[in-house]
Order: structure tokens, then sequence, then C-alpha cells
């Protein structure tokens, strides 16, 4: 499984892609709210490895002390081929960009990092539901784009999360 550092959104933009998350269930999409662990939230993967070792996560935590970013959802964004995931771009900022540029320098070193988390290559976006089938594309598009509520918000915190062992923690 991998490693991932993530950036968690505030209360209320949490709320608003967890209702988007529900008018998916609604529509008969398997959104990501089938998922009922506790660490299951709303968030943007910022870097991902194989492994990240204890003695670079501590370097990453003295590097990122704090964070508040504001956070804009732009439109949905489908990523895969005959079962896609299903997403909200993130409108890259300057200081998203930046964030996710240092961390990446701070954990080069990790083994297993795919191409797509590499800066420049990386697509800042929200997980809405994985693995919907092509005849259900479309469903799913239109019930994302029907949820109400204001797409703006805050990131505040950002987290490791372990997918060995199915357990989160904050960085900051």
């Amino acid at each position: 499984m991998v490693q991932s550092v993530e950036l968690l959104l505030d209360d209320r933009l949490d709320g608003y892609v967890r209702a988007q998350w529900e008018s998916l269930h609604t529509a008969g999409i398997d959104s990501q709210q089938r998922v009922r662990a506790e660490s299951n939230r709303p968030h943007v993967t910022l870097f991902v490895a194989e492994t990240i070792s204890p003695a670079v996560e501590e370097a990453a935590s003295e590097a990122v002390s704090s964070v508040e970013l504001p956070i804009l959802l732009g439109g949905v964004v489908l990523f895969g081929g005959r079962h896609a995931t299903v997403a909200r771009l993130v409108v890259p900022s300057a200081p998203l960009l930046d964030l996710q540029a240092r961390l990446f320098a701070t954990f080069s070193q990790c083994p297993g990092i795919p191409a797509h988390i590499r800066p420049g290559e990386w697509t800042p976006h929200v997980t809405l539901a994985r693995r919907v089938p092509a005849d259900r594309v479309g469903a799913a598009v239109v019930a994302a784009h029907l949820t109400p509520g204001d797409p703006a918000g805050t990131a505040d915190r950002i987290r490791r999360w372990d997918g060995t062992a199915k357990r989160e923690w904050r960085l900051c």
C-alpha cells in the first residue's frame, strides 16, 4: 500500500464535498461515501510514495509548521479508462503549488514516487468516486454539478496517511 501526505479541508468545505458524495450516492453512483472508516475524509493528496521514513517525515513537519490556504474547487475531472475516478479539480494557486513543491523536495528521496505526483505533473483534486463504470460517468458528472453550495474554503491541516496500517496522524 502507499504512504501519503494530504491537505485537509476546513469543516464547511469538507461538508460541501460530503454533500457531493451524497448526491452521487443518491444518483446510484458508488461514491467515496461508501468508505465508512473514520479516517475517510475529503482531502487533496500532496505526495505519495511506497514508504516514508520517520526522519523524512520529521524534516517535513519542521519545513511546514502551519498551513492555511484558500481552496477553490473547480470543474469535474475524470481520471482512468474503463472505470473512471470522478473528482473535483482544485484551482491551483501559487501558495498551493509552492507547498506541494516544497513537500515534494523534502520527500523526493522516498522510494516508489509515481510520476504524476511530481511538481509540474501533479493535478490537485478531491476525489468524489472511484471505479465508476463508463456507462455511469455522465450521471456522476451531472450529480456532482447539481450539488448546491459554495465550493470555496480553506485547507487548514496536513495529515500523513499510512495505507498499510490504515492509520492517520497530523503533520501540522
